[in-house]
């Protein structure tokens, strides 16, 4: 089936001319893998990267031609901006540009539109993978709406997206009107994520403007209706999506989740100096994994070392939020899709992540008296 829907989106491709309205986008070879699954096809359109916004009437108009194909329900076209092989660039004398008016740097600054509805965006994010952070996106998120928050989680990790298993959600997203989604929703907790879109086993292989293109369409085009707080799991790393949300979006701050040992905080360090690079808030950083106790004994070790994650947020002065241990029941409850802080909500490991929740949003709602709010005080002995 997915065969012959891509088969049938080629043919249509064919009607759209290219930039120059010479011959077809698909005989030029400008029109990437058509990427096909559960009546959502999504593909890149090559173009010079100086003309990116003049085709955009181009993109629209593949976009129109490929929703008229029988079986497919939504897609998503990006322009892929690049320049010819080499960095090769127009020769020709370049017109002098007409002389501006000396402006400030707050008047040159564009404003970030913000999504209608919610108050206040935070990314949650990490140097590398492997730390935990869909785990702490989760928990924190439902934490807040424990807090008495409306509250909504967006998966922008497009290649390995965690938060449906975490949140028990399947299912596809209804369409409200147009290309407007519907989210879904688990605990209490509004929900969008590309692993909707796609089977859990199917491999993402996107190129840097496909991704961009799909996290806009799930952050503005979703009804999200009203929300105090949208936390972003943001991907591992510091590549295109977390420019993205960085850039484009207006952040009211980031939460860095690292462990302790020295490997995993560097790569946090880089992570947390980006953010402060592109103007977002860095609220704090969150040591998971932090220490093991042990299921029988109750005793307590340090695999990772200790500390590291407060001993570097205070070196960059930056808040410390609070240290998460490494339990069974953390690792049990998420891959059971019932996240600790609903499944255990009286126990002590969700009243740390309902500290840190408290932490954040009292962060972002009056950054002042928050400033110097210690960390929360619950221990393990």
């Amino acid at each position: 089936m997915s065969e012959t829907i891509k088969n049938a989106v080629i043919e249509k491709l064919r009607q759209i001319k290219g930039p120059d309205l010479e011959g077809d986008i698909i005989s030029l070879g400008l029109v990437s893998d058509v990427f096909v699954s559960d009546g959502r096809v999504a593909f890149s359109i090559t173009v010079p990267a100086e003309r990116a916004q003049e085709l955009e009437p181009l993109r629209q108009a593949a976009e129109k031609v490929v929703r008229e194909v029988e079986g497919v329900e939504n897609a998503m076209v990006a322009l892929t901006a690049e320049r010819a092989p080499g960095g090769a660039r127009n020769t020709a004398a370049p017109k002098p540009a007409p002389r501006q008016p000396q402006r400030n740097a707050e008047e040159q600054a564009a404003p970030k539109p913000g999504v209608p509805g919610i108050r206040h965006i935070i990314a949650v994010a990490s140097g590398k993978g492997g730390v935990g952070k869909s785990t702490t996106t989760a928990n924190l998120a439902l934490g807040m709406a424990a807090n008495g928050l409306k509250v909504g989680v967006l998966d922008a990790d497009i290649y390995g997206p965690s938060v449906p298993r975490l949140f028990n959600v399947s299912g596809r997203p209804e369409s409200v009107s147009g290309r407007v989604l519907k989210p879904l929703e688990g605990y209490g907790i509004k929900v969008m994520s590309m692993g909707f879109m796609v089977e859990e086993e199917t491999p993402m292989i996107w190129r840097g403007p496909m991704v961009i293109s799909a996290l806009t369409q799930m952050l503005r085009e979703v009804a999200w209706g009203d929300l105090d707080v949208l936390v972003v799991d943001m991907p591992p790393g510091t590549g295109d999506a977390q420019l993205t949300m960085a850039q484009q979006v207006p952040l009211a701050g980031a939460v860095i989740v690292s462990t302790p040992q020295d490997l995993a905080l560097i790569d946090a360090r880089k992570g947390l100096n980006m953010f402060k690079r592109v103007d977002v808030p860095v609220l704090g950083i969150i040591e998971n994994m932090s220490y093991f106790l042990c299921p029988d004994c109750g005793s307590r070790h340090d695999i990772f070392g200790h500390g590291g994650a407060r001993a570097e947020a205070t070196r960059l002065a930056v808040p410390f939020l609070g240290e998460i241990p490494l339990t069974m029941k953390i690792r049990e409850t998420s891959d059971a899709g019932t996240p600790i802080v609903v499944s255990d909500p009286e126990g002590p490991v969700a009243a740390i992540y309902k500290q840190i929740a408290a932490q954040v949003v009292s962060a972002i709602e009056d950054p002042a008296a928050s400033a110097d709010r210690s960390a929360p005080k619950i221990v393990f002995e």
